[in-house]
């Protein structure tokens, strides 16, 4: 059998052994590789590539295309994202930034008119949103330098899923409805997604010979059949001509092929703090999560959270939160353009004295950015707190977690922006652009306005946390600027509250993001807990939502891997491990 045989047979022999509509099992342990992500084909194609082999890098991919088929309004290659990656071997920590860049020809003054700021609803549906795409090029750098298979390999099981269909589940409706109305703007995509104009009916199966296709291309050809060629071709002109139906005028962009084929991804390092004898890494800029994380760690360490009752200790997490919030907003950005102060930020003096703000009695005001400076030890630095008038932060991610038996790890979050992203689906390929571009301030002086080929400011915040130089454990979400608390939560119901990860994931979450009001998942106003942190003058948003959607993997001092999904947000999460422990 010849080379190319041999990898064709592996890839049918992948397609074969990936299960459809199985009950979704939200925590596994035991041993070998685990995975954790909201969607059991994704989970199902991770476990496939680690059965073949193939290391955790590998498997991240596999089920990153995976989701890209089966949850394609939060994710995809139309998107970007942030790779973390533990290599067990070398005992470090690396990140593949590969966030969307805003195409050649932008300004500062792309989302202004007449002196104001574009109606932003108008805009989040629009080739003007479109940034270039950075997920295959990600993709291409994790494989190239830390995996062990190729493109033909890892996109083999995404391909059989698109080909094949998947099921469409009550959690799948939902996020059709709510992408309805962008979705009917655009011919491509009102025909993939919708029937007579309305979402597809639970049970029913979607098939997606488009992205089969735009798989199969990169299968063959690698990152180049992306950003050179048809598929290039077909972006530029979906964003500079949309596919609008009938009587439908949106804003067009202006995404060139010379944006796509200069495109590259970064290889950066982590940042890191400390927190109660664990290391924790974090994702860095242009993603504010690592950062803003690290900070609101930092400032809780000074306070023994376990000693107090369990709303005095949540009240400082939010307020934690409130600190790291505002000095995120006023300072962070692409480091390939604004000069951050970063060490300042995660300097353990600056925690000590910005923690003097802290009241922890009552629920503080809208706070000022704090003054790192002092603390950076950069000279070289000038920029101080400005102003920023903050957009709505959209909150429809995803999130995945992969290890292997030799001890890989990799958390890895990635995007299209909003549900649905800009609503515009490549014709021909069937995957949706994302509407990153909002994800800049729309009007300045600040340092996330738009420039060319500048990354917007993420949320994002895959995190992977090691104690005694060996993984203790990992976790990640969706959910915009929410993504923060949510991994922040997480982070201090595991901790200092001591509860397993399950409990720790499926614990009601609260969002402050130095706002007056807090957000709160549906039912939590009116229950016990809700009532101690209102004596403490918290106020809750007034239309509560679903916040986050966590994955997580848990390494146990008996050598085995505990994997963690939600246990009940986002229709339920999918945890595999390759041997049971039962």
């Amino acid at each position: 059998m010849t080379h190319a045989a041999r990898r064709l047979a592996f890839a049918c022999s992948i397609v074969l052994i990936i299960p459809l509509g199985q009950a979704r099992t939200p925590v596994a342990s035991g041993t070998g590789g685990a995975v954790a992500t909201i969607s059991e084909q994704a989970s199902q194609s991770a476990i496939a590539i680690l059965d073949k082999g193939g290391n955790a890098i590998d498997a991240a991919i596999a089920a990153a295309a995976t989701l890209g088929v089966t949850d394609p309004y939060s994710c995809g290659i139309g998107g970007g994202g942030f790779m973390m990656i533990y290599l067990a071997k070398d005992k470090r920590v690396i990140t593949v930034d590969h966030r969307e860049t805003a195409p050649a020809s932008v300004t500062p003054t792309l989302f202004q008119e007449n002196g104001k700021d574009s109606d932003f609803d108008a805009t989040l549906a629009s080739g003007a949103s479109v940034g270039v795409p950075g997920t295959v090029r990600g993709w291409h750098e994790a494989l190239s330098r830390y995996g062990t298979m190729s493109f033909r390999q890892v996109l083999a099981p995404a391909i059989g899923v698109a080909t094949k269909g998947f099921e469409v589940s009550e959690n799948f409706q939902r996020m059709s409805a709510g992408s309805q109305k962008k979705l009917q703007l655009f011919s491509s995509s009102s025909a993939l997604f919708l029937k007579n104009g309305k979402p597809l009916a639970v049970g029913s199966v979607l098939k997606n010979p488009g992205m089969a296709r735009a798989y199969r291309d990169i299968a063959a050809q690698g990152q180049k059949a992306f950003y050179q060629g048809p598929i290039a071709r077909a972006i530029v002109e979906a964003v500079g001509k949309p596919p609008v139906a009938a009587g439908v005028r949106v804003r067009a962009g202006a995404i060139t092929l010379a944006d796509l084929a200069n495109y590259e991804a970064r290889i950066r390092q982590p940042v890191k703090t400390t927190y109660r004898g664990y290391e924790v890494y974090g994702m860095p800029l242009p993603s504010s999560g690592g950062i803003a994380i690290g900070e609101a760690l930092n400032l809780l360490e000074g306070h023994n959270l376990k000693s107090l009752p369990r709303a005095s200790a949540e009240h400082l997490t939010m307020e934690a939160s409130r600190l790291a919030f505002a000095d995120r907003n006023a300072y962070l950005a692409d480091p390939e353009y604004v000069d951050a102060p970063v060490a300042g930020l995660l300097s353990k003096d600056y925690a000590a004295r910005r923690r003097t703000q802290m009241n922890a009695e009552r629920a503080g005001p809208k706070v000022l950015a704090g003054d790192p400076y002092p603390f950076q030890n950069d000279p070289s630095v000038p920029q101080r707190p400005q102003a920023a008038r903050l957009l709505a932060d959209n909150a429809h991610t995803t999130h995945l977690t992969v290890s292997d038996k030799d001890g890989n790890v990799v958390a890895y979050t990635f995007t299209i922006e909003s549900w649905g992203g800009s609503g515009i689906v490549v014709p021909g390929y069937g995957f949706l652009l994302n509407n990153e571009m909002t994800d800049f301030d729309f009007s300045g002086p600040h340092p996330n306005v738009p420039e060319a080929g500048k990354r917007p400011r993420s949320s994002m915040a895959p995190t992977i946390v090691l104690k005694g130089g060996k993984p203790a454990f990992t976790v990640g979400s969706p959910g915009g600027a929410t993504i923060i608390t949510t991994v922040l939560q997480t982070i201090v119901n595991h901790v200092d509250f001591g509860m397993p990860m399950d409990k720790a994931i499926n614990a009601p979450r609260l969002s402050q993001r130095n706002d007056a009001a807090t957000d709160a998942e549906p039912g939590f106003a009116g229950s016990a807990q809700a009532l101690a942190l209102e004596k403490l003058g918290y106020k809750w948003r007034a239309k509560p939502e679903e916040i986050g959607a966590a994955n997580a993997i848990v390494f146990n001092a008996d050598g085995t891997v505990t994997a963690v999904s939600e246990g009940k947000r986002h229709g339920v999460g999918s945890a595999l491990v390759q041997k049971s422990a039962n």
